[in-house]
C-alpha cells in the first residue's frame, strides 16, 4: 500500500501545476499571478493574440468607436453651446483605424513575452480534453493537476430564415468596415446592439433597431430604458420593439429584411446588417464529454460556489460560466479562483454588488438588486428618484436625460439604476454603500464636490429624507426648542 502511494505521488509530480484554456482577462490574470508564484503553468489560446473577446472584439473597440462617434454628435450640436462649426463627414476608415490603434497599444500589456518572463509556457492552438487530467494542443498532450477553462463566447446568430444566404456583421466583424452604411439595421435591443446602434447613428448612419421583446435592455430598470428609448429616437434612431424579423434576403446591392409587428408584415432594405442578439458559451470546442464535464442547459459550464466544475480539479471562469458576461466579472472570478486553485484557500463567489453599464450616452448603469428580485423575494422597500435635469453640472453639460432610482430598504440602499452622463462611474459610490451596508443616511450628510454629477447620489438621500425633516411632528418638535431655549 505504501509504495503504491509512492508512485502515485511521483506520477502527480510529473505534471503541470495548472493548464488555463483561454487568454482573455480572467485567463491572463490567473496566469499570471500563479506564474510568478512560481508554479508551472501553461496558457492556451486559440487565437493569434491574447486579449480575448474584450480587447479585439468587445470592450475596448466598442468603447473607442463610441468615442469617436460622441465627437462627431458634439460637432453637430456645436451651435447649441454657442459655437460655429461644421459638422462634415464622417471618415469611418480613419475611425477604425483609430480604434485598431488603441486595441494595438492596450495589445503590448498583453505580450506573450511578458508572461513568459513569468515561466509560462504560452501556446497557441484549439485545446481539446482527452480525459479529465489531459488536454490535446496542435497534435501535442499536457497533463495537469488543474485546469482553468476561460474560452469566453461568441455571438448568438438567431434561426432567421434566409439569414444564411445573406452579407451581415457581429461585434467580431463589425470593426473591420470601412465605409459607413447609409442605412443599417441593428438586430437586437441589448447591450451591444444599443451601443452600436447609437454610435453609427451619429457618425451619420440611418439607423433602425430591431428588438423583439418590448422593451431595449431588459435586465434595466424599465423606466430608465422607456427614457433612453426615447432619448434616441429623439436622436434620430427608428427604434422596433415587439418586432421579429421573419425573413432576411438580397436584393442587388441592398439586405431585404421583413420585419413583423402587431401592425402586420413590412419589407424593409438595407445597405448593411448588424446582428446582436446575444451571446452563447465557447464550451463545445473543448470537448467537455470527454473530461466529463456538466453543462447547463444554456451551454455555460456548471460550477460550485468555489467556481469548481463537478471535476473538482477543473475551474471555470468568465463567460463560458456567467452568471454576468463582463470583463470585470471574469477578473473577479479569476481572484476567486487564484485563491481555491493556487492558495487552496476556500472561498465562494458573491455576486450581490457586481455592477453592470451600457455605454451609451447617457450611459445606463445598475448596482444590487432591481425591483424585480425585490418583488420576488417579497422585500417591503421604499423608493428615492432624483432626475438628472435637476443637477445643475448636468443643466452646465447640456445633458439632462435620465434620473436616479434608489431601492431603500430599512433605511439602507439595496440596489441603484441611474441613467446618466457618465453613470458607469457614479455607480460605484453606491456599490460600495449597498456592499458596506452604509445608511443612507450618511450618504445624504457625504459632502461631495460641486458642481459634479455624483452629487446626484446626495440629491436622492436628501429628498427621501426631506419629508421627515419637514414633517408637521419636526417643525413643532423646532418651534418648542426654539421657545425653550434662549
Amino acid at each position: 500500500m505504501t509504495h503504491q502511494w509512492i508512485t502515485v505521488e511521483r506520477v502527480m509530480s510529473s505534471k503541470h501545476d495548472l493548464v488555463i484554456i483561454g487568454g482573455g482577462v480572467g485567463g491572463l490574470v490567473t496566469a499570471s499571478v500563479a506564474g510568478q508564484l512560481g508554479l508551472n503553468v501553461v496558457l492556451i489560446e486559440r487565437e493569434k493574440n491574447l486579449g480575448g473577446d474584450c480587447l479585439h472584439y468587445g470592450c475596448v473597440p466598442s468603447k473607442t468607436l463610441i468615442r469617436s462617434a460622441k465627437v462627431a454628435h458634439t460637432v453637430g450640436q456645436a451651435s447649441q453651446f454657442g459655437i460655429n462649426a461644421n459638422s462634415g463627414s464622417t471618415d469611418l476608415a480613419a475611425v477604425m483605424e483609430r480604434v485598431q490603434a488603441v486595441v494595438s497599444q492596450i495589445q503590448q500589456h498583453d505580450d506573450p513575452e511578458r508572461f513568459r518572463s513569468y515561466g509560462i509556457d504560452v501556446r497557441f492552438g484549439e485545446a481539446s480534453f482527452c480525459d479529465p487530467h489531459t488536454v490535446m494542443v496542435e497534435g501535442q498532450t499536457i497533463k495537469a493537476r488543474r485546469f482553468v477553462i476561460a474560452t469566453g463566447s461568441q455571438p448568438t446568430i438567431p434561426p432567421i430564415p434566409g439569414l444564411e444566404n445573406v452579407a451581415y456583421l457581429t461585434n467580431e466583424s463589425v470593426f473591420q468596415v470601412k465605409a459607413l452604411p447609409n442605412r443599417l439595421a441593428v438586430i437586437g435591443g441589448g447591450p451591444i446592439g444599443t451601443e452600436l446602434a447609437q454610435a453609427f447613428a451619429r457618425l451619420g448612419s440611418q439607423v433602425t433597431l430591431i428588438e423583439g421583446g418590448p422593451r431595449l435592455l431588459p435586465k434595466d430598470d424599465p423606466n430608465l430604458t422607456t427614457q433612453l428609448r426615447e432619448h434616441l429616437e429623439a436622436e434620430g434612431l427608428s427604434v422596433h420593439v415587439n418586432t421579429k424579423v421573419s425573413h432576411a434576403r438580397s436584393h442587388n446591392d441592398e439586405t431585404i429584411l421583413t420585419l413583423d409587428r402587431e401592425t402586420g408584415g413590412e419589407d424593409q432594405s438595407f445597405d448593411q446588417i448588424l446582428v446582436a442578439t446575444g451571446r452563447r458559451a465557447n464550451t463545445r470546442s473543448i470537448n467537455p464529454d470527454a473530461a466529463g464535464l456538466h453543462l447547463n442547459t444554456d451551454g455555460t459550464l456548471k460550477v460550485d460556489g468555489r467556481l469548481r466544475t463537478n471535476q473538482r480539479h477543473i475551474y471555470a471562469l468568465g463567460d463560458c460560466v456567467g452568471p454576468y458576461p463582463f470583463t470585470h466579472m471574469a477578473e473577479y472570478q479569476a481572484g476567486i479562483i487564484i485563491s481555491n486553485a493556487v492558495f487552496r484557500l476556500p472561498r465562494k463567489v458573491d455576486y450581490t454588488t457586481v455592477p453592470w453599464v451600457t455605454y451609451t450616452d447617457p450611459e445606463l448603469a445598475h448596482v444590487g438588486m432591481t425591483t424585480a428580485v425585490a418583488n420576488a423575494r417579497g422585500l417591503h422597500y421604499e423608493l428615492a428618484t432624483f432626475p438628472v435635469a435637476d443637477v445643475d453640472r448636468a443643466m452646465a453639460e447640456g445633458s439632462t436625460t435620465g434620473e436616479l432610482r434608489l431601492l431603500i430598504h430599512r433605511g439602507r440602499i439595496i440596489g441603484a439604476s441611474l441613467l446618466a452622463p457618465h453613470a458607469g462611474e457614479i455607480i460605484h459610490e453606491l456599490a460600495l454603500a449597498i456592499s458596506e451596508r452604509i445608511p443612507l443616511r450618511r450618504l445624504a450628510s457625504m459632502v461631495h464636490a460641486y458642481p459634479t454629477l455624483a452629487q446626484i447620489s446626495k440629491r436622492a438621500a436628501g429628498r427621501y429624507y426631506a419629508h421627515q425633516l419637514f414633517s408637521k411632528r419636526t417643525r413643532g418638535l423646532v418651534k418648542w426648542i426654539n421657545r425653550l431655549l434662549p
